[in-house]
């Protein structure tokens, strides 16, 4: 019989790694999957068994309903009885001030392989039960003692320090646009707190103290990709903040990804066209929507849906060397190959002049559709008419929209991929970001970027009100991912809503013609689809 008490000594970076992949990704010291039972007959092992399915990967548990699925870091673990000498979130702690003891090393150990909890009554069924022997439990047990434990980085006694990361492709005006939005959002906060916000009180006496001021760090990148992740270590190591937000980029966004899941760093919301899709394990980055890959996946769905108006056998995608429509077109053609569509792709040197642009026009004969991956410059450049008995279709994000400058011809016979909401629908929801920016005189030079960034920083606001003083970086990624859904004021987007795992939050869009006198009326083709 397995002793209840785990005798092994555990405190070194190797145990706890071992721990740590017991936890979240249920894989055992020997490399075997994790195994648990319940009570109704359900097994479970490997990843599916893993505890961060249900106690997330912060620890801190969640909720499904009415099912409270209770936070199993340390100092919930093992916090003393009676009035607490720590601040803890006791929202998930029903049991608070009921006399309960705290767990031992061995009533958990026996709470984790019977379901048996330190009441002596058996645990939820949903509790698997899992078969651990001594070794494998005190590494577990000790990664619980030390998970979500410390403080955080960037969480000082009276400052949260928050980056905003900027690569050197970045359009210069939409960059000042989103640093103005932001440099304000955070005065704004620290206005607030100086003018006497008190600490929030809980129902049972407890105070939270959530005045921290902000402080905003600017990370401006230099020089080639390859050296981006270098120079953000080195930042990071300079001034550790809590969270990257917002922060805006062109050609890749990839580097900073990389850091980011590497250097578990929040990176909330920047303003991309081309996010980097989801790798396996990639958590700490959130984006508004797959940007052009969004669009892709639109296209795609039109062109190989049932309902086309004829078949479409071949189409020609042009794109700019350089810019983020290169890999949506790559992104299109991989959409499309299962159905047998031929997609051919012709990438213009990024300093082609616009004959280049008319010359390639010149060639499509054969093709059945037209594919525009092109900035609002060479829209500029098209000849008066398209060419004649084909499909043409252009990326929303790229052209800036109904702001597209199409020629006249093109706007009846061009469908442009629109990956937010229509302009009448979400009028109302702009009244908030649009009378902020007026009420502080900014000036509104790129209304989406700033809506955007300002529809950002509400989020991350909002959130960490809700984290109360529970500053973890895993922590605000879950909150994020669990109350998101319930905002309203979204500024360009319908809804936004995330799950757990999920990194894009706006997830479809419609297709539209571009109508009236001057071409920014803009008229669905069909209903919001997510492909």
């Amino acid at each position: 019989m397995q002793s209840p008490l785990p005798p092994v000594a555990v405190s070194g970076p190797a145990d706890r790694s071992a721990g740590e992949r017991i936890y979240r990704d249920g894989v055992l010291p020997s490399g075997a999957p994790l195994h648990g039972s319940r009570t109704t007959g359900m097994d479970t092992q490997g990843a599916e068994a893993a505890c961060e399915r249900c106690h997330r990967r912060s620890g801190f548990g969640t909720t499904e309903g009415r099912i409270v699925i209770p936070p199993i870091t340390g100092k919930y673990l093992f916090r003393p009885r009676g009035p607490q000498s720590e601040k803890l979130d006791l929202r998930y702690l029903p049991d608070y001030q009921t006399g309960r003891a705290p767990y031992d090393m061995a009533s958990l150990a026996r709470a984790i392989r019977s379901g048996i909890g330190r009441d002596g009554r058996p645990l939820n069924v949903l509790m698997p039960r899992y078969d651990l022997d001594d070794t494998a439990m005190a590494l577990l047990i000790d990664y619980l003692r030390q998970l979500s434990d410390g403080p955080a980085p960037g969480v000082t006694a009276d400052t949260l320090h928050f980056a905003t990361i900027i690569t050197p492709d970045a359009d210069p005006v939409k960059r000042q646009a989103m640093l103005d939005v932001m440099q304000r959002f955070v005065a704004d906060k620290n206005e607030f707190l100086r003018a006497g916000a008190r600490p929030l009180v809980s129902d049972r006496g407890v105070e939270y103290r959530v005045t921290r001021a902000w402080e905003l760090h600017v990370w401006e990148l230099t020089g080639d990709p390859d050296s981006w992740e270098s120079q953000l270590d080195r930042h990071l190591a300079q001034t550790p903040v809590f969270a990257a937000i917002s922060g805006i980029g062109a050609s890749t966004w990839a580097p900073v990804q990389r850091f980011c899941e590497r250097a578990r760093l929040p990176c909330l919301l920047p303003n991309i066209d081309l996010p980097v899709e989801e790798a396996d394990g990639d958590f700490y980055t959130v984006y508004f929507s797959r940007g052009v890959l969004l669009e892709a996946a639109l296209i795609a769905h039109r062109l190989d849906h049932p309902s086309a108006a004829h078949p479409v056998r071949t189409v020609l995608q042009l794109a700019r060397g350089g810019d983020v429509g290169v890999a949506a077109s790559g992104a299109l053609r991989k959409d499309l190959a299962a159905a047998g569509i031929d997609v051919r792709a012709t990438v213009l040197d990024a300093q082609a002049p616009a004959a280049a642009l008319r010359g390639a026009l010149e060639k499509i004969d054969g093709a059945d559709a037209l594919v525009l991956w092109l900035r609002a410059a060479d829209l500029r450049a098209l000849p008066e008419r398209p060419p004649p008995g084909v499909d043409v279709y252009l990326s929303g994000d790229m052209a800036d929209l109904e702001n597209a400058p199409l020629p006249a011809a093109w706007r009846s016979a061009a469908l442009m991929t629109y990956p937010v909401d229509l302009p009448e629908r979400r009028r109302a929801r702009m009244n908030f970001p649009l009378a902020w920016m007026h009420l502080r005189h900014l000036p509104v030079v790129d209304e989406r970027v700033q809506t955007d960034t300002y529809v950002a920083c509400g989020i991350l606001a909002e959130m960490v009100g809700e984290m109360l003083d529970v500053f973890v970086r895993d922590f605000l990624v879950e909150r994020i991912e669990q109350m998101v859904g319930r905002r309203q004021v979204n500024g360009y987007y319908a809804r936004l809503g995330l799950a757990s795992g999920q990194r894009f939050a706006s997830k479809g869009g419609f297709l539209v013609h571009l109508a009236g006198p001057d071409g920014r009326l803009v008229v669905p083709d069909g209903d919001w689809v997510v492909p």
